[in-house]
């Protein structure tokens, strides 16, 4: 998508990432039910954009914010062949700008970042039934790890 650039978030950008946020939650409830209702929030974004060792990226198209991710090194199990990996999150289009390459970009940078930290490992999580985005991650290179499974106890 030629003129989207990708860049470092500010705290001026807050607004819009809260609002990104928001519509990231109500994109994800019909994937996780135990979400608790409105108002609730993921992130610190605040914190992270303050942050070093976070890395908020915003994609930015003409004028106007049309994306966002973050990256940050998380501590690996100790059993594993890494002691740290990047773990991204954060990740969200506008609808109007998605399958247009908006995602990737944002996360070329976030990978750009985490080799740049020595990190040679890179996670996320997504809902199994979330297709559009396994799918947008696959085109990206990542595959599917481990499937994380859960009961409710009723109590």
């Amino acid at each position: 998508m030629e003129g989207l650039i990708i860049r470092e978030a500010q705290l001026k950008d807050l607004p819009t990432l809260k609002a990104f946020e928001q519509e990231l939650i109500k994109a994800e409830r019909p994937f996780d039910p135990t979400i608790r209702p409105d108002p609730v929030s993921y992130y610190d974004l605040e914190e992270y954009v303050k942050k070093d060792h976070v890395k908020v990226v915003v994609a930015e198209f003409k004028g106007a914010l049309v994306g966002s991710g973050y990256a940050y090194a998380k501590m690996a199990r100790p059993y594993l062949d890494h002691t740290q990996y990047a773990y991204l999150g954060f990740m969200y289009t506008k609808p109007e700008y998605r399958g247009r390459g908006v995602n990737q970009r944002i996360v070329e940078v976030l990978l750009e970042w985490a080799k740049s930290k020595g990190l040679s490992e890179v996670r996320l999580t997504v809902y199994n039934d979330n297709y559009p985005a396994v799918k947008a991650y696959e085109k990206t290179g990542f595959t599917s790890h481990i499937n994380e499974m859960r009961l409710r106890l009723d109590t």
